[in-house]
């Protein structure tokens, strides 16, 4: 098992694992997704973070740097799409992957890293607290865009 950045190399893998994160993503393509991978390439304050066991992603998170005009100008980390393939589950994948993510956060001096979560996720968001993501310090909201 390896935790590492992922690359295009993992694209197909990904988007399978995302399948288990929302049964919507199954209409996702390996071909559109590398138009938004040259993208993603081309922005290094993006980065996609895996376990990978034998060439196949199987615990996953994708965090992106925002630049930051207050808090001394240190940028902000925000994380989203959190997965673990159900097969892989309670083997601390999960932990290894953020914990990636937030070195990578550190080292790019952020202040803070947001973590977002599906509203129902009951059980998710006490593994988010025990990794010390505070639940209770902002209140999140969003607007679903119809295109």
């Amino acid at each position: 098992m390896e935790i590492r950045e992922l690359t295009k190399d993992y694209l197909a893998s990904l988007l399978e694992l995302y399948i288990q994160l929302d049964e919507s993503n199954k209409n996702l393509t390996v071909e559109n997704s590398e138009i938004v991978w040259k993208e993603i390439e081309a922005t290094p304050n993006i980065k996609y973070f895996g376990a990978v066991d034998n060439k196949k992603v199987v615990s996953t998170c994708y965090c992106i740097i925002i630049p930051n005009l207050t808090s001394g100008n240190r940028p902000i980390c925000f994380l989203e799409n959190v997965v673990t393939d159900k097969d892989y589950r309670k083997q601390g994948l999960a932990k290894k992957v953020i914990d990636k993510a937030v070195e990578f956060a550190r080292s790019r001096n952020c202040y803070k890293v947001i973590l977002q979560s599906g509203i129902a996720r009951k059980e998710a968001h006490q593994f988010y607290e025990n990794l010390g993501f505070n639940g209770n310090s902002k209140k999140a909201f969003d607007m679903r865009l119809k295109y």
